[in-house]
């Protein structure tokens, strides 16, 4: 029996601590801090692993330089950590999905915005979260946090607000923050063609699987953007559509 206890034990205390990696990688996910964190990781599982084969010169190395590293991440990213425990209470982070019907809702209105808008030459980047929370975009707009409206989506990219010219998130249903600045794409092959919002989309599409709607004021058309692919000159039902089936798209089918 002792020696079950013996042999089980190590077990346990890695499946513990892979269960605590993977919550604080949750708690920071979405912050500048995630790639630090994830070398912190590693440097975790290699104090473990020289513990355990009393490699002592290593350990004693090891401890003081996890030491060290605690106490720079308390001071260099303390905003991303009272970021992260601000998104403690967020339900998205506990993979809540967005029902059928609430999804058609809402794909229902911004279809008739997009339209509007297109008819109207106005241009807009609406983008609809999908895994990737898009916590950093959100935070260089200004916080709406309202229902889906046809109405508001028109005046938040009307000329002349404050707001038209930055992209509207779109997060579980509900529309988050407008005027959200996005990274452009460096792409050197895409066509001169596409300006600024175009650019910005695709530069948003390679770093995160968020689904991204673009109206061309000038071409008056409708173009979606995902995963760094382009699907420009689609009518409104053939965007509604595509954006359904890309946000019905599990993680292991992408």
């Amino acid at each position: 029996m002792i020696n079950i206890i013996h042999i089980w034990k190590p077990v346990i205390e890695i499946l513990i601590l892979w269960l605590v990696i993977y919550h604080i990688m949750l708690f920071f996910v979405g912050t500048r801090a995630i790639q630090v964190l994830r070398g912190m990781v590693l440097i975790m599982l290699a104090f473990f692993l020289f513990q355990k084969l009393d490699l002592e010169v290593l350990d004693w190395l090891f401890t003081k330089l996890f030491a060290i590293s605690v106490l720079a991440i308390l001071i260099i990213f303390h905003p991303e950590i009272r970021q992260g425990l601000a998104r403690l209470g967020q339900r998205h982070i506990f993979g809540s999905v967005l029902k059928e019907e609430d999804l058609d809702y809402v794909l229902k209105v911004i279809g008739r915005a997009a339209e509007c808008l297109a008819r109207d030459k106005i241009g807009a980047l609406i983008v609809l979260e999908k895994n990737d929370p898009l916590t950093n975009y959100i935070e260089s707009g200004v916080l709406i946090d309202a229902k889906v409206s046809s109405d508001l989506i028109q005046a938040v990219f009307t000329p002349n607000n404050p707001l038209h010219d930055g992209g509207l998130i779109i997060q579980q249903g509900r529309m988050i923050a407008a005027g959200c600045l996005f990274p452009l794409t460096q792409d050197l092959d895409l066509s001169r063609v596409f300006g600024t919002r175009h650019r910005a989309a695709i530069g948003l599409s390679e770093e995160t699987d968020a689904v991204i709607i673009i109206i061309s004021e000038e071409r008056q058309g409708l173009s979606l953007v995902y995963r760094g692919r382009l699907y420009s000159d689609l009518n409104r039902d053939e965007m509604l559509s595509k954006v359904k089936e890309i946000m019905r798209l599990k993680k292991e089918d992408v």
